[in-house]
């Protein structure tokens, strides 16, 4: 039997289970909570060919009863889960093909056979299901299941993840129900937006993988789009954006998850300024705030990786290794690492607040809303109804201008004027590659090669600048301590001011090769 299952999972601390399943929220739930024990054993290949297909197959033991179901790829949603769903019942605990009639989840496990699979991992949950009518104040016909769980992943080789979380299944109604019952649970106990399918933790637990950054999936907007329906692709893009990179960000042993996702909050808030005459300014200024504040809070540790990666270690490796060990380069090293655990507890502490998911879950609720609606009639507003191609169109050519216009004159422009000119660039380069499917590929690409040429070497120029900040944090944290890490800054700064010099005529020809650039969105550069 064929269904799409769309949920939200939200991740809880065992201790406060108890919390939820007497709280008020989940009190009127329709009959009495049933409890059940659910052994699920997931299945796939030797060299795991369903994963690469984004599609799981699991036999789960219900009673005496076993039901097999085959689960299509994934879509997030900002933490919401969407999936095609297959279910039939088998008479083992073994999977059984044979069993399954509808061709499209076929299709979808390709060319395997039943001997090519074998248990990858299980999980023994036991759950307290309620089922809630008129969920989060709303009328009847919205319904949403609540699966409270706890249990453990386990491998065939030994390995253990524990789990405890809430389930909230849609089965009737808007998905903003979710979202809004997710905030009053928010209230009983802290909870925070689980990111990933059992079926994907179990893998991951399985072949002992550690949690990797995820860049921005690719956008794909249509002239057929209305200006609204533009806006809510792109502002689900960046929230699942953002989301698939928490974990990463959270561990910190990979630099490029706090990359990603201050990325992530840097497109979000691009998205919100490029679409702020069509919503609320209320609605504008708590979420352009709330944004800000969060990469506010991971911006120290990626200015310190940063510094570590591309300032600190060219100049390390240009010296010979004897002579730098316990000089003025160790010292300085060694001080940066630290004030980089401070910034990453920072940043972590942020990640885990219950400030960050009710940003989450209210930017959720707002998309699923569609709350920009909720104004008075005007002529900007009625914009959010017109086709996405004459708001694309506007938005790029006056950013466009706006970067030649604070470009002029390159070569005399001084440091701050460069700076906000590379603001104003990294503006356009992210309204471009929202809007790029509108518009023929091979001009967009070109443009953009023009433009993220001109970026990268005046974000260089930005970096040496951070460095000689990242000196006086350094300063009020070691006041009284040792001095040498204070000559070994000033080599850094000193080398780097050097290069800079040296890549000036190199940024007068990128800034001259993007103010040549023809606009892709012309009808002259699309034919």
């Amino acid at each position: 039997m064929a269904s799409q299952e769309i949920e939200l999972k939200l991740r809880v601390e065992p201790q406060h289970l108890p919390r939820f399943r007497n709280s008020p929220a989940l009190a009127g739930s329709a009959g009495r909570p049933a409890a059940k024990n659910l052994e699920s054993v997931y299945y796939d290949t030797e060299d795991l060919r369903l994963r690469s297909r984004d599609v799981t197959l699991r036999v789960r033991k219900q009673g005496r009863s076993f039901v097999q179901t085959i689960k299509a790829a994934n879509e997030h949603a900002g933490g919401v889960f969407s999936r095609g769903e297959w279910e039939c019942a088998v008479p083992t605990a073994e999977p059984d093909l044979a069993a399954v009639t509808d061709e499209e989840p076929l299709r979808r496990l390709g060319p395997i056979t039943q001997a090519d699979l074998r248990p990858v991992f299980a999980s023994h949950v036991k759950r307290q299901v309620r089922m809630l009518n008129g969920a989060a104040g709303r009328g009847p016909e919205t319904v949403i299941e609540v699966a409270i769980d706890q249990g453990e992943i386990r491998t065939s080789g030994g390995d253990v993840m524990p789990l405890a979380e809430l389930e909230l299944e849609l089965k009737g109604g808007d998905p903003q129900a979710l979202f809004d019952l997710a905030l009053e649970l928010s209230g009983v106990a802290p909870l925070r937006i689980e990111t990933r399918t059992k079926a994907e933790r179990g893998y991951a637990l399985a072949a002992g993988e550690a949690e990797s950054a995820v860049k921005a999936q690719k956008l794909m907007l249509t002239p057929d789009h209305t200006a609204e329906q533009a806006l809510a692709s792109i502002m689900r893009n960046c929230l699942s954006h953002v989301v698939l990179n928490e974990a990463s960000a959270l561990k910190g042993a990979d630099p490029e998850g706090v990359h990603q996702m201050r990325v992530a909050l840097r497109r979000l808030r691009s998205a919100l300024g490029l679409f702020r005459k069509l919503v609320p300014a209320d609605q504008y200024g708590w979420l352009a705030a709330e944004v800000k504040w969060l990469a506010g809070e991971l911006g120290n540790a990626r200015d310190w990786d940063v510094f570590l990666a591309d300032l600190l270690a060219p100049v390390e490796g240009a010296l010979d290794e004897e002579s730098a060990r316990g000089g003025p380069l160790s010292a300085l090293r060694e001080a940066a690492l630290a004030s980089r655990e401070r910034a990453y507890e920072r940043a972590r502490a942020a990640i885990l607040s219950a400030r960050y998911t009710t940003l989450l879950l209210k930017l959720g609720s707002w998309l699923e809303a569609r709350s920009w609606r909720q104004q008075p009639l005007s002529e900007e507003a009625a914009r959010l109804f017109a086709p996405v191609t004459d708001l694309a169109d506007g938005l790029l050519a006056k950013r466009h201008k706006q970067s030649r216009r604070r470009g002029a004159g390159f070569a005399h422009l001084r440091a701050e004027q460069r700076h906000e000119l590379r603001i104003s660039l990294k503006k356009l380069r992210y309204a471009a590659e929202f809007f790029r499917s509108l518009y023929g590929d091979k001009a967009t690409a070109k443009y953009l090669r023009r433009l993220a040429a001109l970026q990268d070497d005046l974000g260089h120029l930005n970096d040496v600048a951070t460095a000689e900040s990242l000196m006086g944090r350094l300063a009020a944290e070691q006041a009284g301590g040792p001095e040498l890490w204070r000559i070994g800054g000033g080599m850094v700064i000193g080398w780097h001011a050097r290069g800079v010099a040296q890549i000036e005529p190199r940024l007068i020809q990128d800034w001259e090769n993007f103010a040549a650039a023809k606009p892709f969105w012309s009808k002259a550069s699309n034919g």
